[in-house]
């Protein structure tokens, strides 16, 4: 009856131990795979110029042109995407530069 009892005891850790090591597999490749992202849309210095002129004019930035994103740029942005209906995010992505009528590049076009 002991012999019984203990082999039990060990087949069933044995199983728990190989059920929980595929399990943490499983996952760790799952949270791999949702990292990747494609490539990163990047807007000019020239579109980031075009596009704080229109927010200036728009009345949603009051800081100077200087072709960079920096925090007064994005929040103009934020409230400038919420205003157009438009996924808020801060960014100057593909789909704010094509809604403030600024042109792509042709590397932009492709993505």
């Amino acid at each position: 009856m002991k012999k019984f009892l203990t082999l039990t005891l060990l087949s069933l850790c044995l199983f728990t131990t190989t059920a929980m090591a595929q399990t943490s597999t499983t996952s760790t490749s799952a949270a791999t795979k949702q990292t990747k992202r494609g490539p990163v849309f990047r807007a000019t210095k020239d579109q980031i110029n075009q596009a704080q002129a229109i927010l200036k004019t728009r009345g949603f930035y009051n800081g100077e042109q200087i072709g960079k994103l920096d925090e007064a740029t994005r929040e103009g942005l934020r409230k400038y995407q919420q205003a157009e209906g438009l996924k808020v995010t801060g960014t100057l992505n593909k789909i704010t530069l094509e809604k403030m009528n600024i042109a792509l590049t042709e590397k932009q076009k492709s993505r």
